[in-house]
């Protein structure tokens, strides 16, 4: 859910209005739309579920391990800003098919590689193809849907959360069914994915077809560098805000299967934990979406920082057989809920649709490039202390930073109130 970086990328397509015809192409558009958002996330989101045994087979550690979830957050942050560059100059269209090709490509190979170079290789492929194809997005949506951003991003994060929970959740019993039959369970687990990125090259080959089709002879527009606001101390707060959220995402999706498997519940059970964050998370969003009506939300920001802290401090403390789903899903709506927010702080903050693109790639940027530490930390903590437990506390201690940050992120005409 997350990737508003590249709304300066304008394409120069004509806004879709009303009228029959113009409603079946935004049918069909978003139908296309739909179907690449659910590409983006399963490359990341099946392999916590499997690392276990990515690890036993590869014989990795956990601190390697969790570069499997490290280098796509990472790159969704150093990709955040060149990619606008990126498709101005290879075109924005043509850009994100050969990332959706990218992203195909790695993920059937990742699933058929046989030492670990060549492992975290295809990973870095995988990470880029979702890191470039969620960047440009917005920048369809900000097009196409000029007047309609709000509900199409929502329908965008929706498709990708919903992908996300699919994923976690299916591949843990796949994985299973196929180790049962003497097949590599994590290899079918995780591969099984990528005809999902082959359906999204098809739609995104459709899109880059009817626009050219749409746009011959039409001059192409300049869009402006944005220039990004690294002396104003508010967009720091913001960005380190989304980076706490994020943090704790991703270590969560990345570490939650393996950990319980740990404590000694079964890989199905463990991966319906997974799930059980995955689906709450998704569930959070819109619901905090909506009760967050007015201008400023800190008082929202900080329940969200609650119920984070609320749920990491549970599972520190109880024992790890006692309630995981319930720990997991406070943990999960509070996380949910500020990420939602957090993607709105920029747009609350910035005057004007430039300066609000600046905010975002920033926000971005800063953001997915700390929060990229989440998942390594918890694997590193893990190979020096040997249980999860001092993790679990570092995870505790993020949530806590996102509450101390709430009362500094007030809106721009509430600042000093």
């Amino acid at each position: 859910m997350q990737d508003t970086a590249a709304a300066a990328a304008i394409c120069n397509a004509k806004p879709i209005r009303e009228g029959s015809a113009s409603g079946e192409k935004a049918a069909w558009l978003v139908a296309a739309m739909v179907v690449i958002a659910m590409a983006l996330r399963p490359g990341i989101a099946s392999i916590g579920p499997v690392l276990p045994l990515i690890s036993r087979e590869f014989a990795l550690s956990h601190t390697v391990a969790s570069l499997l979830t490290t280098i796509p957050t990472l790159l969704m942050g150093l990709l955040a800003l060149p990619t606008p560059w990126l498709a101005r100059r290879l075109g924005k269209n043509e850009l994100l098919l050969g990332s959706l090709v990218l992203l195909f490509i790695s993920m059937a190979a990742r699933s058929l590689v046989s030492d670990v170079t060549l492992l975290l290789l295809t990973t870095v492929g995988v990470g880029a193809g979702i890191a470039i194809s969620g960047t440009l997005f917005a920048g369809i949506i900000k097009a196409r849907f000029p007047t309609n951003v709000a509900m199409m991003m929502s329908i965008y994060t929706t498709a990708l959360a919903g992908s996300t929970t699919i994923s976690a959740a299916a591949t843990g019993p796949i994985a299973a069914f196929a180790g049962a039959n003497g097949l590599s369970g994590w290899r079918i687990g995780t591969g099984i994915w990528s005809p999902v990125a082959l359906i999204a090259i098809f739609a995104a080959l459709g899109i880059l077809l009817w626009e050219k089709r749409e746009l011959a002879g039409v001059p192409a527009k300049v869009v402006k560098a944005i220039r990004l606001p690294l002396g104003h101390p508010k967009a720091w707060l913001v960005a380190l805000f989304f980076a706490c959220d994020n943090f704790l995402f991703f270590a969560f999706l990345a570490w939650t299967s393996p950990m319980y498997r740990e404590h000694g519940l079964s890989a199905a059970s463990a991966g319906l934990v997974l799930a059980t964050f995955t689906v709450v998370f998704t569930v959070a969003m819109p619901v905090l979406g909506l009760l967050s009506r007015a201008h400023d939300r800190r008082a929202w920001l900080a329940a969200c920082a609650v119920l984070a802290g609320t749920g990491t401090l549970g599972m520190a403390l109880a024992p790890p057989s006692m309630a995981p789903h319930i720990w997991i899903a406070i943990t999960a709506f509070g996380v949910g809920g500020g990420f939602t927010l957090a993607m709105t702080l920029p747009l609350d903050n910035a005057h004007g649709a430039d300066e609000a693109n600046a905010w975002n790639a920033f926000m971005m940027t800063v953001g997915y490039l700390l929060a990229a530490t989440g998942p390594w930390l918890v694997g590193f903590l893990r190979d020096v202390t040997g249980t999860f437990q001092a993790p679990v506390w570092l995870l505790f201690l993020v949530a806590l930073g996102m509450f101390a940050l709430t009362p500094f992120l007030a809106p721009r005409k509430h600042e000093g109130a």
